[in-house]
């Protein structure tokens, strides 16, 4: 009885955790907004470029602030990134690529707030039942990332080779251009198509989904007693310095996708 009892607290202590705040956009309406994603995501925005232009604002020809230094270091590693990649025109690819990265990076470092300190904070100050501090920890979130790209995507797709060009390729490649493998190319070049955002999104998803998961089984480790308290810090200690580099990788993870998919949408087969 007691491993059911605790067995079902831990489910609910999880299950709590993992709930959006939603908002319904009509009774019964088939359409809602999770509002913690939807704030948090803006917040980080907010506050991360908003200090980025701060920093440049002030930036100077002489010897640069730690700041500035920092954000220099920054946009260098990005911006070499893409120039290995994208062999066009980087005026917009390069930014993309920054925001990007930047901004899922922020949104996978809300997963080192404690969730019982968010939820400490969202329940007694901003009076909230539910509240998922990690934007990408939403699938909602990532899927959103995924398809702004691959709308991209299509659009330079067609914008670079025209409707002509774009429709040639879906028909004609990669298998040739006989009217009888059109069928063919299409459905490889359809599947390839939807394979992307769908890969995009959860790949990032799923890593720091399963990466909450287990800070919260720890910390559960943790509350069992003295035992559990000493191995569930160590190995929570142990899981957050691992945690730095998924939360890093998967950031670079999704920029890097991004820039490819610019750069197939700028070259033809």
């Amino acid at each position: 009885m007691t491993v059911e009892v605790e067995a079902l607290n831990s489910t609910a202590y999880i299950g709590h955790h993992l709930t959006n705040r939603t908002i319904s956009l009509g009774e019964g309406s088939f359409w809602t907004l999770h509002l913690d994603t939807f704030l948090t995501s803006v917040a980080l925005g907010v506050v991360g470029f908003g200090l980025l232009w701060w920093v440049v604002r002030g930036a100077t020809a002489g010897v640069p602030t730690r700041r500035q230094a920092f954000v220099e270091i920054l946009f260098d590693f990005v911006d070499s990134q893409v120039k290995g990649i994208f062999h066009g025109n980087r005026a917009f690819v390069g930014p993309l690529a920054m925001t990007v990265f930047i901004w899922v990076f922020l949104m996978n470092a809300m997963d080192f707030i404690p969730v019982d300190l968010a939820g400490l904070m969202t329940e007694h100050v901003m009076q909230q039942e539910h509240w998922k501090p990690v934007p990408t920890s939403d699938v909602n979130t990532t899927f959103a990332l995924a398809l702004s790209i691959w709308g991209l995507m299509i659009f330079y797709n067609i914008k670079v080779k025209g409707w002509g060009g774009w429709v040639h390729e879906l028909f004609c490649t990669p298998f040739g251009s006989h009217f009888l493998l059109w069928p063919l190319n299409f459905l490889f070049n359809l599947v390839e198509y939807i394979s992307k955002p769908l890969s995009h999104a959860l790949r990032l998803y799923g890593n720091i989904y399963a990466g909450e998961i287990i800070f919260m089984l720890l910390w559960m480790w943790a509350a069992t007693g003295l035992v559990g308290s000493v191995f569930g810090g160590v190995l929570a200690l142990g899981w957050s310095i691992f945690h730095i580099l998924i939360v890093a990788l998967q950031a670079y993870i999704f920029m890097m996708l991004t820039v490819v998919y610019m750069a197939m949408a700028h070259e033809g087969h």
